[in-house]
């Protein structure tokens, strides 16, 4: 008797240990349990740690929570300005309705992911090559609303959409390089012809000082000249002001005017004769004085001398 009913109890504890292992389900801190029971969802969505349900009743199906990254592949469309473009992107979204992810979608990731796809396609064709190239955040903002817009029936919430390459044509590339050269070499002489302007107002406000200050233009010259020596040169054209010839030449008259000697004239009587003021003999070579002819004074001298003898 005693033995049968230890067997009995062995074969109970045995039987509800097997139960236990057949019943028994851990569901993980990142996942939810969705329980089917002959087929029915049960509106209680199991918590993460260890749960129990009816085995062969009771179905359960886990879901995961976890934020996932799903890249969309990369869609070729024509941009409003019909310029061919080649557009992928990346999706984050989470499960923030584990009943609603699991009865009202059959597969909420290939469905998050065919939504993406068309949506980015959608995105090209309304915009311009300069929006996908500039204007990103605005793009992936409207990305995400048309996203999410049906993903939320399932249970889905899209986090965050983002544009991450955008190829084009090897012309298109080559046109872009063309008009981005023209543009930096529009701005270049802009900013030259800038310079110029500013010189120039500058070069003018110089000039009016110089002119009430001659000697400024003389001193200008020789550091220009210091400045040109410097490179050790071994031709050095000096640029001569005309100012200063004119100031030479000035000069020069001056000069021969003081120089030139004044003869005074004395009014003599009638009937006596004058000497005439013998000129200074001027120093020649003397195979020079024997050759030149007598002067005209020298004969009149000799006259004077012949009569008063």
């Amino acid at each position: 008797m005693v033995e049968e009913l230890v067997a009995a109890g062995v074969a109970l504890v045995s039987a509800g240990a097997v139960y236990t292992m057949a019943a028994a389900r851990v569901v993980k801190q990142y996942e939810r349990g969705v329980v089917f029971r002959l087929g029915r969802l049960r509106p209680e969505v199991r918590g993460p740690g260890f749960t129990m349900i009816v085995p062969g009743v009771d179905k359960l199906r886990k879901v995961n929570m976890q934020i996932v990254t799903m890249p969309v592949p990369a869609q070729e469309g024509i941009t409003r300005d019909n310029v061919t473009v080649r557009v992928d992107a990346v999706v984050y979204f989470r499960v923030t309705g584990p009943a609603e992810a699991v009865v009202r979608v059959e597969d909420y990731r290939f469905a998050v992911s065919q939504m993406a796809q068309t949506s980015l396609r959608s995105i090209i064709g309304k915009s311009e090559l300069d929006d996908l190239l500039a204007d990103r955040e605005k793009l992936n903002q409207g990305l995400e609303l048309m996203i999410d817009s049906p993903a939320v029936e399932w249970g889905v919430t899209i986090d965050r959409v983002e544009i991450k390459d955008v190829s084009l044509p090897e012309t298109m590339k080559r046109s872009m390089a063309r008009q981005a050269e023209a543009d930096r070499e529009r701005r270049a002489r802009v900013i030259n012809a800038d310079a110029e302007l500013q010189a120039s107002k500058k070069l003018a406000e110089a000039a009016k000082e110089m002119s009430e200050q001659p000697a400024a233009l003389q001193l200008r010259l020789l550091q220009t000249v210091v400045a040109v020596a410097a490179e050790k040169n071994s031709t050095l054209v000096l640029p001569f002001p005309v100012e200063l010839l004119r100031f030479l030449e000035k000069a020069q008259q001056g000069q021969q005017v003081v120089q030139q000697p004044v003869v005074p004239t004395v009014q003599q009587p009638v009937g006596q004769s004058v000497q005439q003021p013998v000129a200074p003999a001027v120093q020649q070579p003397v195979q020079e004085q024997l050759l030149s002819p007598p002067s005209r004074l020298d004969v009149v001298s000799g006259g004077a001398d012949s009569g008063q003898d």
